[in-house]
């Protein structure tokens, strides 16, 4: 299974944040990390754009000897397409670039359900129950490719799975609950002031990243102190 990752230093609510360092760790670095975990991802591929801000990405990916490709900047769907041209998996998974605390024992659960009953998407994004951060889709690159020349309207192809859940009836779509909605809860990095409790949560448990159901336990306890 192959992962890509999103990343980009343009946000306009946090600029330059995959090189904010979160406990000695960049955001980026804390994100490939975690994925990294999965037992079933064997190839990740971090996708950046050709944007000059967006060099220090690929300067890590160079020193860390993590494959990257460069693309588009706000044709997200495009630059997806464009790094997927000579794969020769049958799904990738998505994963985005702000989600430090990302649970490789969650992506290898969807893995499974993917790989058992061959659906076209496997995701959680479609009706959100899992805390913010924790977001994972997974798609059958056959039909990412066949599809991409529909993308057209200027939102979906900077959203890029948004186009195969506005015509959801046209695919096999599994969406995975969570056993209550906890999205609420913030687990990315979309503002500077989202660190705070990142670090907090990382503190908690010695700079390591446990399970989703710890980290939402100890993102009470915070809240309540």
């Amino acid at each position: 299974m192959i992962c890509v990752i999103q990343a980009r230093m343009s946000s306009s609510r946090f600029p330059k944040k995959m090189m904010v360092k979160i406990l000695g760790k960049t955001l980026i670095e804390r994100v490939v990390n975690q994925v990294s975990k999965s037992k079933y991802i064997k190839k990740i591929i971090v996708i950046t754009s050709k944007s000059k801000s967006d060099e220090p990405i690929v300067d890590f990916c160079k020193k860390r000897k993590i494959d990257f490709f460069v693309g588009s900047l706000n044709n997200v769907a495009k630059r997806h397409f464009d790094a997927l041209k000579n794969i020769n998996y049958d799904y990738f998974i998505r994963i985005s670039g702000d989600s430090p605390l990302i649970d490789p024992n969650l992506i290898d659960k969807f893995v499974t359900h993917s790989i058992k009953k061959n659906f076209d998407i496997i995701t959680n994004c479609l009706d959100k129950t899992f805390p913010k951060g924790q977001s994972i889709e997974i798609i059958k690159i056959k039909i990412f490719r066949k599809f991409y020349k529909n993308i057209k309207k200027k939102y979906d192809k900077e959203h890029t799975t948004s186009f195969f859940y506005k015509n959801k009836n046209k695919f096999k779509i599994k969406n995975i609950y969570y056993k209550k909605n906890f999205n609420f809860i913030n687990l990315c990095i979309d503002k500077p002031e989202d660190m705070i409790i990142i670090r907090k949560i990382l503190k908690a448990f010695n700079n390591k990243v446990p399970k989703m159901d710890m980290i939402i336990n100890q993102y009470n306890r915070i809240l309540k102190s």
